[in-house]
């Protein structure tokens, strides 16, 4: 089970570049979640994801100090969902449900940020990631999550007030 979690359903086990894979899938479900139950269930979706993550990397990792296997990607979906809250809380806050299938650029540009900052592991991202504990694998992923959110806002701003 604690296999199944980490991997998320096994999303963890596709190759080449794990990850993008867990990221991508991830993207997918928030708009699955997010369309068919609205955004205050993608909410208490990514606090769950976010807490059995937590659990899942502690118990898969015991007595393991240091690794970060490429097959975990819970610490990926926790991230993409955070960083999608951020486009899914705009278009809430406005009344536009449903904002995924005719808003796509917002998706889209958290997937990108998300994990250009995911690999990148600037600042306080990388420090996370070299704390060498079950906690850093999932931390360094919201951390990612948190930055990929505020530029995808920043860069709705930015596209938004040059259209207008």
């Amino acid at each position: 089970m604690i296999r199944f979690i980490t991997t998320f359903g096994f999303v963890g086990l596709l190759r080449p570049a794990p990850g993008t894979w867990g990221s991508a899938v991830a993207v997918a479900a928030a708009i699955g979640i997010d369309y068919l139950l609205g955004f205050w269930v993608l909410v208490a979706a990514t606090a769950g994801v976010t807490a059995l993550g937590f659990w899942a990397c502690g118990q898969a990792l015991a007595g393991r100090p240091g690794e970060d296997p490429a097959e975990i990607v819970i610490d990926e979906v926790a991230g993409q969902w955070l960083a999608l809250l951020f486009p899914a809380a705009a278009f809430w806050s406005m009344g536009l449900h449903n904002w995924a299938l005719v808003a796509w650029p917002g998706w889209v540009a958290a997937f990108v940020f998300f994990r250009l900052f995911d690999i990148w592991k600037p600042w306080v991202i990388g420090r996370a990631d070299r704390r060498a504990d079950a906690a850093g694998v999932m931390l360094d992923d919201l951390w990612a999550g948190l930055f990929a959110g505020i530029a995808t806002v920043i860069a709705a701003g930015v596209s938004h007030g040059l259209l207008m």
